[in-house]
C-alpha cells in the first residue's frame, strides 16, 4: 500500500496535470475556431471586394474597347470624308478645262481632222475616261423634265412641242460625285 499512496499524490497530479492539459486544448481550440470563422469571413469579404473590383474593370475595359472601336469608326469616315472633298475639289478644278476641250473639238470639221485635233481628242476622252473611273457622271438634261436638284435654268422658251419643264437645250453639262452635284446643268427649260 506504500506504493499506492506514494502513487495516489502523483495519480491526483498527473490527473490534474491532464484536465488543465485538456482545459487548454479546448480552450486553444476554442481560440482557434474563432479565428478561424473570422478568417473565413475576411476571406469571403475579400473575395467579394475582388469579384467586384474583377467586374468594375472588366466593364471599363469593355467601354474602353467600344469608345475606341467608335473612334476606329468615326476616324475612317471622316479620312473618307476628306478624300472625297479632295476628289470633288479637283474634279470641280477639271471640269472647266473639260469643257474647253468641247468647245474646241466641236470646232473642228469631222472629215478634216489633222493630226493636232486627233491628240486633242484622244486626250479629252483619256480626261472623260479619268473622270468615269472616279465616278463622275454627267446629269442628263436635253429631253428631261426640269429638275432644280440637278439643273440651273438660265433661260426659258414658249415651245409647245417639247412640253411644260422640259429642258431643250445644254449650256453647260453638270456632273455627279457618289450621288453629289459637283456642277449643275445651265439649260434651256420650255414653258
Amino acid at each position: 500500500m506504500s506504493k499506492n499512496k506514494k502513487n495516489a499524490p502523483e495519480a491526483e497530479a498527473k490527473d490534474v496535470k491532464e484536465e488543465k492539459e485538456k482545459e487548454k486544448d479546448t480552450e486553444q481550440k476554442a481560440e482557434m475556431e474563432e479565428p478561424v470563422e473570422e478568417l473565413v469571413e475576411e476571406a469571403a469579404d475579400a473575395a467579394d471586394e475582388l469579384a467586384q473590383k474583377v467586374a468594375d474593370l472588366t466593364d471599363r475595359l469593355q467601354r474602353s474597347m467600344a469608345e475606341f472601336d467608335n473612334y476606329r469608326k468615326r476616324t475612317e469616315k471622316e479620312k473618307a470624308a476628306r478624300y472625297d472633298m479632295g476628289v470633288r475639289s479637283v474634279i470641280e478644278k477639271v471640269l472647266p478645262i473639260l469643257d474647253n476641250f468641247e468647245r474646241g473639238l466641236a470646232t473642228v470639221d469631222a472629215a478634216n481632222k489633222d493630226p493636232f485635233a486627233e491628240g486633242m481628242d484622244k486626250i479629252y476622252k483619256q480626261m472623260s475616261a479619268m473622270l468615269d473611273e472616279l465616278g463622275v457622271e454627267p446629269i442628263e438634261a436635253v429631253g428631261q423634265k426640269f429638275n432644280p436638284d440637278f439643273h440651273n435654268a438660265v433661260m426659258h422658251v414658249e415651245d409647245e412641242e417639247a412640253g411644260e419643264n422640259v429642258i431643250v437645250e445644254e449650256f453647260q453639262r453638270g456632273y455627279t460625285y457618289k450621288g453629289g452635284v459637283v456642277r449643275y446643268s445651265m439649260v434651256k427649260v420650255a414653258n
